[in-house]
């Protein structure tokens, strides 16, 4: 049974977020310490991927899939940290962080943190489960979002009080693999009632969908925004009302 929230609720949420960490091309991987590490010296907040591997570890990575990042074929969730901690991140000596890593590191900045679980093979219960009892203790400033609205759902059985966001895009356009059923449903947000979240962060070139439109402009729910690649963009997204999540520039130096 959902429990309902009892109380007022602060929507906790940052004015932009350093999508994966302000990371760059070089020698600074996306999810890596050293990109939190620069979000932190920049006083940026940071949006980050979790995992829940094989030993019940939380990490930060973005794939399911290790090779992309680490040149290694295998799904993360498969590896026990220990397996983890021998790859690099793109030739770099940075290593795949835990969450403990990233939230040590943040917990008393005063900058917030988006965390979005990553569900694989339907073990959204567990994820959210592992993360919330880390989260137990943390006494910074977050929030948790999720493209899979079971976890949003199961979320807000557990602890109703946490900010939780439901990520989506136009499914139709990019179906990932998506049967048909879940691209209709994912697409318009359709388990909205059921996960009640408070915030929706869409992709920014769908914006024009129905289902979004009539959730923010309608009923108010506030609107983040993915993934926020250049100054103009960063304008719009700000000018339209967004939580901007953004890669590649420094929204300080941007005039809005």
């Amino acid at each position: 049974m959902i429990r309902e929230e009892k109380t007022t609720r602060e929507l906790n949420l940052a004015e932009m977020y350093a999508h994966r960490g302000y990371h760059d091309k070089t020698n600074i991987p996306e999810n890596s310490m050293a990109a939190f590490r620069r979000a932190v010296e920049h006083g940026m907040p940071s949006e980050l991927d979790v995992h829940l591997i094989a030993d019940g570890s939380l990490v930060i990575f973005h794939d399911e899939e290790l090779e992309r990042m680490t040149g290694v074929k295998g799904r993360i969730e498969d590896y026990d940290i220990e397996s983890l901690r021998r790859l690099h991140l793109y030739e770099t000596d940075e290593k795949i962080p835990t969450l403990d890593e990233v939230l040590d590191l943040y917990e008393d900045t005063g900058l917030e943190l988006l965390i979005e679980l990553k569900v694989a093979r339907g073990n959204y219960k567990a994820l959210v489960q592992k993360t919330c009892e880390r989260l137990a203790s943390y006494k910074g400033r977050f929030a948790i979002e999720s493209f899979d609205p079971r976890a949003l759902i199961e979320l807000r059985k557990i602890r109703p009080d946490i900010i939780r966001g439901q990520l989506s895009q136009n499914f139709f356009r990019d179906p990932c693999g998506l049967p048909k059923y879940q691209i209709i449903l994912l697409t318009n947000l359709a388990l909205n009632f059921m996960a009640k979240p408070d915030f929706i962060a869409y992709n920014f070139a769908d914006r024009d969908n129905r289902a979004l439109r009539r959730a923010v402009d309608k009923q108010g729910i506030q609107e983040a925004t993915w993934t926020i690649r250049t100054p103009i963009a960063y304008k719009a997204a700000v000018k339209a009302g967004c939580i901007p999540i953004f890669e590649n520039f420094n929204p300080k130096e941007v005039e809005v």
